[in-house]
C-alpha cells in the first residue's frame, strides 16, 4: 500500500492538520530559521503531523513512530535559485521535528519571504499500489486529478535523481524517509523546487532530528 497526500482545498493558517502554507505551530522558546546564504528569514512550507505509523516508522527504527509528533519544514524563497535551498546540509532549508503537545503559532518575521500565498490542506488516501508512481497511475484518472495528488507519506521515495537519503548529523545513520511533496496545487499553493521538483523529508526520531531536500 501506499499512502497518497492529496489537495484538500483551503484551510486556516494555523489548522493542526497536514497542510501547506499558513504559519508553524511549534514549541516554546522557537527561534524562526534564517538562511545561511542570505541571511534572510526562511518560508514556512509544512506542518506534518505524524499519526500511528507517519513515517514508516515500522520499517525504520531510526523514522518518527507516530508518537505524536510533528514534521515542519522551511526553505529560502528570498532568492530562489541563488541559495542552496535544494541541499539537505546547504543551510537554505531547514527541517523539525517537535513533539506535538505545547505547540503555538510563533511571531512571523516582518521581512522577508516567510509565507505562502494560501494554505493548502492534504488528506491522505490509500492506493494498492507497491510505490508512489504506481499509485499516482492508479488513483489520478486523468492530467487534473493528478495534480491534486501533492506526495505521500512514508513508503519509499520516488526519486528523481538518485538517492541522497540523508545522514543524521546527531548518530550518522541514515535517516528515515518520511513523506515526499510536489511543488503545489497551483501558483498560490507553490514553493519553488526548481520548476517540477519534487521535496523529500526524513527524520532521525532517536536523535529527534529532521532533514528536507528536494530535487528536479
Amino acid at each position: 500500500m501506499t499512502t497518497l497526500l492529496i489537495h484538500a482545498g483551503e484551510t486556516g493558517a494555523q489548522a493542526p492538520g497536514p497542510r501547506t502554507g499558513g504559519v508553524p505551530l511549534v514549541p516554546p522558546g522557537f527561534v524562526w530559521p534564517t538562511c545561511r546564504a542570505c541571511g534572510g528569514a526562511l518560508l514556512f512550507l509544512l506542518h506534518l503531523p505524524l499519526g500511528e505509523g507517519g513515517g514508516d516508522g515500522d520499517r525504520d527504527e531510526g523514522g518518527a513512530r507516530g508518537r505524536g509528533d510533528v514534521v515542519s519544514v522551511f526553505l529560502c524563497q528570498n532568492d530562489p535559485g541563488m541559495c542552496d535551498e535544494w541541499d539537505a546540509t546547504g543551510g537554505a532549508n531547514r527541517a523539525y521535528l517537535f513533539a506535538a503537545e505545547g505547540l503555538a503559532a510563533p511571531a512571523v518575521p516582518a521581512h522577508g519571504e516567510t509565507r505562502l500565498g494560501a494554505v493548502s490542506a492534504l488528506r491522505t488516501e490509500e492506493v494498492d499500489a507497491a510505490g508512489f508512481p504506481e499509485a499516482l497511475d492508479a488513483w489520478a484518472d486523468d492530467d487534473a486529478a493528478s495534480l491534486l495528488v501533492q506526495g505521500q507519506l512514508g513508503g519509499e521515495p520516488a526519486w528523481i535523481q538518485g538517492d541522497e537519503t540523508p545522514h543524521c548529523p546527531g548518530c550518522a545513520e541514515r535517516m528515515a524517509f518520511t513523506a515526499q511533496l510536489e511543488e503545489g496545487y497551483d501558483f498560490s499553493t507553490s514553493a519553488n523546487f526548481g520548476g517540477g521538483g519534487i521535496g523529500y523529508v526524513f527524520t532521525c526520531a532517536r536523535c529527534r532530528d529532521a532533514a528536507f531536500l528536494w530535487q528536479r
